[in-house]
């Protein structure tokens, strides 16, 4: 869900090449998410699966997602969330309440003979098994991905700050709060997409969103911006009710620090406002890993999704060419590069 700030939020739409030769640290968990929820059938909801019954929506979308990303020149780097804080514990509750409701209207749906994809979309999930053949699909492609101690995005934001990473790739605006200096939406949902519930479709491009632009457009600091997502609610907690982001900026601005906020706000969440406030802050991150991009396995591709996931190989091939061409490309600027510089 993240912190729902969008309206306040300045973003200009880039084209994937304006990111060539860029590393970006993507939220795999969102990534994939996105990638379970969009490749569905319309009708009955369905996502794709092997002949084992396994999901294999996921698997489509970052294979072909990443293909274009390193055809754009671009050097992903997939950041996969660890533990969550303690105090999400009952935020992880409420979500597997409403997931199951969500499968509930799905079902009843698909025996109507509705369509039910938005339901099915509610519910969808992302188990361990994805996680670890996302983490093998990765591999044969010759791109790194790293284990985050907590939350996936805020290890994406911490590389970022840290200068290893050029931006933070997510749909969520979380990296901002943690101080990402950039962040880049809807890398995973570029292109033409339908309107939920309409019989229209809009072109999604992605979005490059700067931190230091978004706190003087706001006049607010970094930490004021943390107290401002805690009020709207995030992750961690709802917020104030009936506080939505205009006046959540208000009080950020009139009262600046969160300890005169809260004396003119009714928190009520379970968690306290402090301890969210303090992990954003000094959130649990590792610096304990490598950043290489290797050359993609083609054989253990080819292995991965054909013989392993039935994916057709006449496809999986057209991807193998996309990325060979990809790698001599890049090989060819590698040297000249290195010519210039001689």
């Amino acid at each position: 869900m993240g912190v729902d700030i969008p309206s306040l939020v300045e973003a200009r739409e880039i084209n994937l090449v304006e990111l060539s030769g860029r590393k970006i640290a993507m939220d795999a968990f969102n990534i994939i998410f996105q990638f379970l929820s969009i490749i569905r059938d319309r009708m009955t909801g369905e996502p794709l699966r092997d002949s084992k019954g396994r999901v294999t929506s996921h698997l489509s979308g970052l294979m072909y997602r990443n293909s274009n990303l390193i055809e754009a020149g671009i050097k992903p780097v997939f950041v996969f969330d660890g533990k969550p804080p303690e105090f999400k514990r009952l935020t992880i509750e409420a979500r597997a309440e409403r997931k199951e409701e969500a499968r509930k209207k799905w079902k009843e749906a698909v025996e109507r003979g509705e369509e039910a994809i938005t339901y099915a979309q509610a519910a969808a999930e992302v188990s361990e098994d994805m996680i670890e053949h996302a983490k093998k699909l990765l591999e044969c492609m010759g791109i790194p991905w790293i284990q985050a101690p907590s939350e996936g995005e805020i290890q994406c934001a911490f590389m970022c700050k840290r200068g290893d990473v050029w931006t933070s790739g997510s749909q969520d605006y979380d990296s901002l709060l943690a101080g990402s200096p950039r962040l880049v939406r809807n890398l995973s949902i570029t292109g033409k997409r339908k309107v939920p519930k309409k019989e229209m479709y809009v072109q999604i491009k992605p979005e490059l969103i700067e931190l230091e632009s978004v706190l003087n457009n706001l006049g607010i600091t970094q930490e004021q911006l943390i107290i401002l997502g805690m009020l709207v609610g995030t992750d961690y907690s709802e917020g104030v009710k009936g506080i939505g982001p205009k006046n959540a900026l208000k009080l950020v601005k009139e009262h600046k620090t969160l300890e005169n906020v809260l004396k003119n706000v009714e928190w009520i969440g379970e968690v306290g406002a402090q301890e969210i406030y303090d992990f954003f802050l000094k959130p649990p991150v590792t610096d304990k890993y490598e950043l290489e991009w290797k050359e993609p396995d083609m054989d253990k591709l080819r292995e991965f999704m054909v013989h392993e996931h039935d994916f057709s190989q006449e496809r999986v091939d057209k991807v193998i060419e996309r990325l060979q061409a990809a790698s001599i490309k890049g090989r060819q600027s590698s040297l000249s590069g290195w010519l210039e510089k001689k």
